[in-house]
């Protein structure tokens, strides 16, 4: 089964979900070559008074970043959304997705994200909106209601589909329910049934077996990976090998995984300079060590390290001490 977004073959039908502060343009890059179909950039603001910020601008960037790209936005007023929609697709984007799944209190806030589910007339007027400002495809992202007593996804989906959304990611919670508690694949087994348009399932994915077992019950066209890939950039490329192949790839040894974060180091060193770039390593390296006990406890050492060689040595030492092979050749991607 192939997966298209407009005009775009994916190669394959797993996605990276965006995440605020998470997937910026070295991990897009990374998860890419790992084997993710579609990476989506963090959600920009489509705030006029925040869009030439320091954040903003690194969140636009797109150098020599995989194909489609594809850009979120996020915002509460129609014509500011396609404004914003128009910007970035001059800067680069191929795919505007929107954003009407995050749960963040201070995005809620200001009746964007998920908050937006219980105004379903704004929602229309949104989408509608942005799909008439721009000639590339425009895909959403969502939750499947406010409450769990207002799961009202099969409706904005169809407000989607007659509004020409061309693809729709559903995360199996509610916007009240946050992360918290367990997903409910139900309701994105009724959006699937209800509309035309492929439909991502998403939330608490965090296996190939898993994925597999989620697409059976939703019969969803593909799945969308989050919080899982945290740490494990390799995760989309081994669920979709799965899922497309039915080979199960192992996770990457130490010495692969070593050079995975090295170059990832590397990465966030030479796109935020060295004094950010140090410090957004920090949760990028907590996140790759939680996944060995051994290694887990030396976050706190590595968090006070404050420049990239040492960062870089420090790693090295222990991926050594257990056990890794560390030499310098790239890892091919």
């Amino acid at each position: 089964m192939t997966l298209h977004i407009g005009p775009y073959r994916l190669a394959n039908r797993v996605a990276l979900a965006p995440m605020a502060g998470v997937t910026d343009l070295p991990f897009r890059r990374l998860a890419a070559a790992q084997g993710a179909g579609l990476v989506v950039s963090e959600m920009l603001s489509s705030n006029p008074r925040v869009q030439q910020s320091r954040k903003s601008q690194w969140r636009s960037r797109h150098d020599d970043e995989a194909e489609p790209r594809s850009v979120q936005i996020a915002g509460s007023d129609p014509q500011e959304m396609a404004a914003a929609a128009q910007m970035n697709v001059a800067g680069g984007a191929q795919i505007i997705d929107i954003n009407m799944g995050c749960p963040a209190k201070k995005v809620c806030r200001k009746a964007a994200g998920s908050a937006l589910l219980a105004n379903e007339a704004l929602v229309a007027d949104i989408l509608h909106a942005v799909v008439n400002a721009v000639d590339v495809p425009v895909t959403l992202k969502i939750r499947t209601g406010s409450t769990p007593e207002q799961r009202n996804g099969v409706a904005i989906a169809r407000i989607a589909e007659d509004a020409g959304i061309q693809l729709l990611s559903v995360h199996g919670r509610t916007r009240a329910c946050a992360f918290k508690g367990a997903v409910e694949y139900d309701t994105i087994a009724d959006i699937v049934a209800a509309v035309d348009i492929p439909v991502l399932a998403n939330g608490d994915i965090d296996s190939p077996h898993k994925a597999a077992q989620v697409l059976r019950h939703t019969n969803a066209a593909g799945v969308m990976i989050g919080r899982a890939a945290q740490g494990r950039p390799w995760l989309c490329g081994q669920i979709a090998a799965w899922i497309e192949r039915g080979e199960l790839l192992a996770d990457p040894d130490l010495g692969q995984q070593w050079q995975i974060i090295r170059n990832h180091l590397a990465a966030l060193h030479a796109f935020y300079g060295e004094f950010m770039g140090v410090r957004i390593a920090r949760k990028h390296v907590g996140w790759y060590l939680q996944q060995h006990p051994a290694l887990a406890p030396q976050r706190k050492g590595f968090n006070a390290l404050t420049s990239a060689q040492a960062q870089h040595r420090h790693l090295q030492a222990l991926f050594e001490a257990a056990g890794g092979n560390t030499d310098q050749k790239e890892l091919a991607a």
